[in-house]
């Protein structure tokens, strides 16, 4: 099952998220215009916005109060891509280039501002200071977590808890609080609230793992470009840190051929293969089949109401994105 069908119940609702994207984004400047829109135009999963809106079916769902959380959500989210395009040098993102590629730096880095700007101005919706304090933490973990990445680049000396806790807060964090944020404005329960945040979480870290497997197994197609590109730019993930830890001498061979200067135009195939063939790609599959089944066993007590199906469905998608 593909995420379009998934979305079908609900996608005139989907739709008008994705019309209020594009008004909130609109800029005078042609060349911040074009950058910020060019990156909502190629699409994306829209996985945070449909988990506001599911979990706004758990209390009083009202489209023009969880709209401002979709949206402020969503924006945060793109702002992160923009700058994490700087930070990895990716030429491509979605099969199209970057904004980093297309123009330079400093207009990737303003744009990504912008984005993250017009982010906490649509939150000026909301009075509950709840809102607020959960979305400003969030944007604080996202920026630390782009902070350990620099940090960490090219460092094949870390541990499963750094890995983890990057990922927690480059990518589970902000689907945790779409769920808890969308149950929050309609006026969930607060277990549900919990219980909501708590699944979103699981299933992003799930989410995370299946996306740095793909990176070593998917096709250009799947990745919308080359595999391999975290490794490459010197990207500790799960996989390779199984292989660093598993296989002789590969630690030695990724400290003598990948550094910030040698690694853009080296053939990254050998490598690769190592971390394929060390028992990497199942542990880190393991590892996001138990967060998955974590995520799935908190469901079985929510309401049983059609939002319930589809978060099934969706953790379903999440877990069947195979190599």
């Amino acid at each position: 099952m593909k995420l379009a069908d998934i979305y079908k119940a609900f996608q005139g609702d989907i739709e008008f998220i994705e019309a209020e994207l594009e008004r909130t984004l609109s800029a005078k400047h042609p060349v911040l215009k074009e950058a910020s829109t060019g990156l909502l135009k190629a699409g994306g999963k829209r996985i945070r916005p449909v988990l506001v809106l599911l979990a706004g079916k758990f209390g009083d769902y009202q489209l023009d109060r969880l709209k401002h959380i979709a949206v402020t959500l969503e924006l945060i989210h793109m702002g992160s891509l923009v700058h994490d395009d700087v930070i990895d040098n990716a030429p491509l993102r979605r099969g199209r280039e970057t904004v980093m590629s297309r123009w330079d730096n400093r207009v990737a880095m303003y744009t990504g501002d912008y984005i993250f700007g017009h982010a906490i101005e649509t939150t000026k919706a909301f009075s509950d200071k709840r809102v607020h304090t959960i979305i400003s933490d969030v944007m604080n973990q996202i920026c630390r977590g782009e902070i350990e990445q620099i940090r960490d680049q090219y460092n094949w000396d870390q541990g499963l808890r750094i890995y983890l806790r990057r990922i927690k807060r480059k990518t589970a964090l902000l689907i945790a609080v779409s769920c808890q944020l969308g149950a929050i404005v309609s006026g969930a329960t607060d277990e549900l609230q919990k219980n909501l945040y708590y699944f979103a979480y699981f299933l992003g870290m799930s989410y995370q793992i299946m996306d740095d497997i793909l990176d070593f197994v998917g096709t250009n197609e799947q990745l919308g470009k080359p595999a391999g590109g975290d490794l490459r730019q010197g990207n500790v993930t799960l996989p390779a840190l199984y292989a660093i830890e598993h296989t002789p001498g590969f630690k030695q061979r990724l400290e003598k051929s990948l550094t910030k200067e040698s690694s853009l135009e080296m053939d990254m195939e050998p490598l690769l293969n190592e971390v394929r063939t060390s028992g990497g790609i199942e542990y880190a599959q393991a590892m996001s089949d138990r967060y998955l089944h974590k995520a799935n066993t908190l469901l079985m007590g929510f309401p049983d109401i059609d939002a319930k199906r589809h978060l099934i469905e969706v953790a379903s998608y999440i877990g069947r994105r195979k190599y």
